[in-house]
Order: C-alpha cells, then structure tokens, then sequence
C-alpha cells in the first residue's frame, strides 16, 4: 500500500515536473517567436528604406545622365546648325562671285569683240601698209641693183657669207674664251690633285730585259752543264723553254727568253743543279718539275701580298693567282706588279682627294691590267679580256667597268675609271719606266704629223721632245687668231681618240705674218 502511495506520489511529481517544463517551453518558445517576427519586420523596414534610398540615387542618376545627354545633343546640333549657317553662307558668298564673274566674263566677251574688230581693221591697214613697202623695196632693189652693178642673189651671197664669217670668228673667240677658263680653272685643280698623287706614291723603276745572268764558280762548270754531245743542255731547255747560252763570258752562263716565269724556273733550276752537282736530264726533269710547282705556289704568296701591301682584302682565288702571275710580265719593259701596285696607289690617293669611294679605286687600279695574265690561247684586247675575268669571278662592278673601259673599250660608267685610265697614264709616262723601240717611236712621231697635217690650212708639222710636242705652223691668209685656237684644240681631240701614248701631247699652233716692203 505505502509503495503504490509512493508510486502514485512519484507518478503525480513526474506529470507536475512535465507540466511545468511544458509550460516554460512553450512560455520560451512564444518569445522567441515574438522576438523573430520583430526582427523580421525590421528586416523589412530596413529593406524597405534601402530600397527607398536606391531608387532616389538611381532616379538622380539617371536625371544626371539624362541632363549630360541632352547637353551632348544640345552642344551637337549648335555646331551643325552653325557648319550649316557656315555653308550657307559660303554659297551665298559663291553665287555672289559667280554672278560678277558672269558680269566680268561678259564684259571681256565685249571687249575682245570690240578688239577683234580692231585688230581686224589694223590688218587691213598693215595690208595696205606692206603692199606699199613691197612696192618700195621691189623699186630700192632696183635702183640699188643699177647704181652697184650687182644682182639681188649676188648682193644676198655676199651678204651671207660675210655674216658667216663674221659668226664663225665671234663663236671660236668664245669658244676661246670659254675653254680657256674652263682649263684654267680644271688644270689648276687636275695639276695639284695629280702632282700631290705622284710625289706621295715616288717609285723606282727597273726596265726588265729578257735576259738572266746565272753567276758559276768557274769555267769548268760549263762543261757539265753542256754535258756529253750536249744532251744536258738540250734536256734543260726542253724542260724549261729557255734558251740557255753558254760563250766565252767567264763565270757566266745567260738564260735568253721572254717569258719571265720560265726563265725564273730555269734559273733556280740550275742553281740547284749546280748546288747538287747531279746534272743528267733525269735530274733536270725532276728538279725542274719541283722548282716549277714551287713557284706556282709563291706566285699565290705574291698576289697575296700584293693585296696586303696596298691595303685591300683579298678576293677570289684566280683572281689572287692572275694578280701574283704579274711579278713575271712586263709590258715594255715595265714590270706589271709593280705597275699595277703604283697605279692602285694613285687612285687611292686621287680619289681621296675627290672624295670618291678609296678602296674600289684602289682594287680598280690593282686588277686594271690583270688580263695580261690570261692565257695567250685567249684572243682579245687584254682590258676585255680582263674585265671579263673580274667579272667572272664576281668583282664589283665599278671595278669591272673600269678594267673594261681604261683602254676605252667599253663606256666609262664611273669616275673611278677615268682615274683609273690616268693612273695607268701616269705610272707609264714617268721616266724610264718603260721602254720602246727605235722603229715603234719613228712610226709614232711619223703618225703623229700625220694627224696635224691633215688639217686645212696647216703648212708644216714637227714633232719634238721625244713625241710629247707638235709644233703646226698654218698658213695665216687661211686661218685666223681666233680659229687658230680651234685648230690647236681640234688636232689635239684628233690625236687622243686615233693615237696611243704615255703621257701628254702638247699640240702648238704658230700663225706668223710678214710684211715686205722695199724703198728704193
């Protein structure tokens, strides 16, 4: 019994205790209900005034936006409306000058009416004037042809070949004139350009014989190099080419031929021959096959060299072989190595002074006369030949041209090889530089007054100063002062273009008067 009082008691304490835990839930949860719905509704007022406030900011911008794009259309149709004011009154402006120059068109139209009739009438006065003064002039003619007793043809051939007389001595004094200031003013420029040229670049010259001079040590070598019934000798120049001339000169044995290169190679040749003391034709022929192939490989040193002595780069092989084949050509006498470096020297030098590209007048003078080296299978004119040759193995082309055209073969197309043709003109004509022979100077002095005398009115001609100077005398009744200068120039223009020469010609012409008179 006590224990269900106790149960009871518990049970009655349990529902109280859940009753009352109930109550305050629902109590609390009530609040917490009330508590939301009053931050919900200050969500939305708060929302509701936000977005209040972002419609009254986005309506003042677009106010802003709409004011600033009507300024921008406003400011846009002033200036259109003012460009269209402008064009307006610019066609106004127009239509105003063509209306006067309407009025001005027809007012010229009037005027050149009112001229054309005038002129009109003014030619039927010049009319009326000219057959009045043809009918003068027929009966002047006439009394002039009866008071001088010659016809109208006759008076007009006399007249005309005084006016032409008269105009060809009025034009060779200008021309006189105008050629003599021009060469002053060339020739003192031209002189000091050359002269500096040539006392920078002062070589030596050695005229080159066809002749070598190998020294022994005594006679009896001369037998050897004979040998037995001669065949030595007759080995040695089968290998070499060169005549080989054994006499009674002491110590000495001459090596006669033309070709330098050859007699080079028989040269050392027979040094080392002699050196060696083996002289048999087998040995000839080896020594002389090595000594041979020995200077086909110096004759590339050489053109190397050449290259560096006046400064340049080298260039294609041939061309450095061709160039070192100089050292064994002469031409009259004048070694063409040294030639060819002493005229790459003075176009250098002159072509500083011109302020011409230096090195391409250098290597122009250099390779000038590099066809004299082509093989004598190849015919043609060595400056053909030549500029052939440069162009083959892909030289510039003012360098080409010039090769070409220093012997005018070809058009000049470049100063440099006008200083090129002067160059070669100066290195030839210093004295003892080359040599010519006694019949080549007779026929060119010969040919020279040739030239001269083949003029009209020339008399005599002599050639002096070794052929630098031709002095023409001319009759005077047929040549005057004045075209006495023309025939001096035109005698020298003759001989540049039919003769060939070292140097310059002086071309002299001597008009002399003389009156005789006798008192008696």
């Amino acid at each position: 019994m006590v224990q269900i009082v106790v149960i009871l008691s518990m049970i009655v304490i349990a529902a109280g205790a859940f009753y009352l835990g109930w109550y305050l839930n629902s109590k609390a949860g009530q609040n917490k209900l009330m508590n939301a719905e009053e931050r919900a509704k200050k969500i939305i007022v708060d929302a509701e005034r936000d977005a209040k406030a972002l419609a009254r900011e986005k309506m003042i911008e677009i106010k802003d936006e709409w004011y600033k794009k009507k300024q921008e259309f406003d400011a846009e149709a002033n200036q259109k409306r003012s460009k269209q004011q402008a064009y307006e009154k610019q066609l106004e402006s127009r239509d105003e000058n063509i209306d006067r120059k309407v009025e001005l068109l027809n007012k010229k139209e009037r005027e050149l009416n009112q001229f054309q009739r005038d002129v009109q009438a003014k030619n039927k006065t010049v009319e009326q004037r000219l057959e009045e003064l043809e009918k003068m002039v027929v009966e002047e003619t006439t009394r002039l042809e009866r008071a001088s007793g010659m016809s109208r043809d006759e008076a007009k051939r006399l007249l005309i070949e005084n006016m032409t007389n008269a105009a060809k001595t009025e034009a060779a004094q200008m021309l006189k004139d105008v050629r003599d200031k021009a060469r002053d003013d060339s020739k003192k420029e031209a002189q000091k350009i050359i002269v500096q040229a040539i006392q920078r670049s002062a070589a030596d010259h050695a005229v080159e014989t066809t002749v070598s001079v190998l020294n022994i040590q005594s006679d009896e070598m001369k037998g050897r190099i004979i040998g037995r019934e001669g065949r030595n000798i007759r080995a040695f120049e089968a290998a070499t080419g060169v005549d080989v001339i054994v006499d009674d000169t002491p110590e000495a044995v001459i090596l006669s031929g033309f070709d330098a290169f050859r007699r080079e190679v028989a040269r050392v040749s027979l040094e080392r021959l002699i050196a060696d003391g083996r002289i048999h034709p087998a040995r000839i022929e080896e020594v002389v096959e090595k000594v041979q192939k020995e200077l086909e490989e110096e004759v590339v040193r050489v053109g190397e060299n050449a290259f560096l002595e006046v400064g340049l780069p080298g260039g294609h092989p041939e061309v450095i072989k061709h160039l070192g084949r100089m050292k064994y050509r002469s031409s009259y006498g004048q070694n063409l190595l040294q030639h060819s470096i002493e005229v790459s020297y003075l176009c250098g030098i002159m072509a500083s002074e011109l302020g011409i590209e230096v090195n391409l007048a250098k290597r122009a003078g250099l390779l000038h006369v590099i066809g004299k080296t082509v093989d004598r299978s190849i015919e043609g004119p060595h400056a053909l030949l030549g500029y052939e040759l440069a162009k083959k193995f892909n030289e510039h082309a003012i360098v080409v041209n010039a090769i070409g055209s220093h012997h005018e073969d070809i058009p000049m197309e470049h100063p440099i090889a006008a200083l090129v043709q002067a160059a070669d003109a100066i290195s030839g004509a210093r004295p003892g530089a080359r040599r010519e022979s006694v019949e080549g100077y007779v026929k060119r002095l010969e040919k020279l007054e040739s030239l001269a005398q083949s003029f009209q009115g020339v008399a005599k001609t002599y050639a002096i100063q070794a052929g630098r100077e031709i002095r023409v005398i001319v009759e005077h009744d047929k040549v005057d002062d004045a075209m006495a200068d023309q025939l001096s120039h035109d005698i020298a223009m003759k001989i540049q273009q039919e003769m060939e020469y070292p140097g310059q010609i002086k071309v002299i012409v001597i008009r002399e008067v003389r009156a005789v008179a006798f008192a008696k």
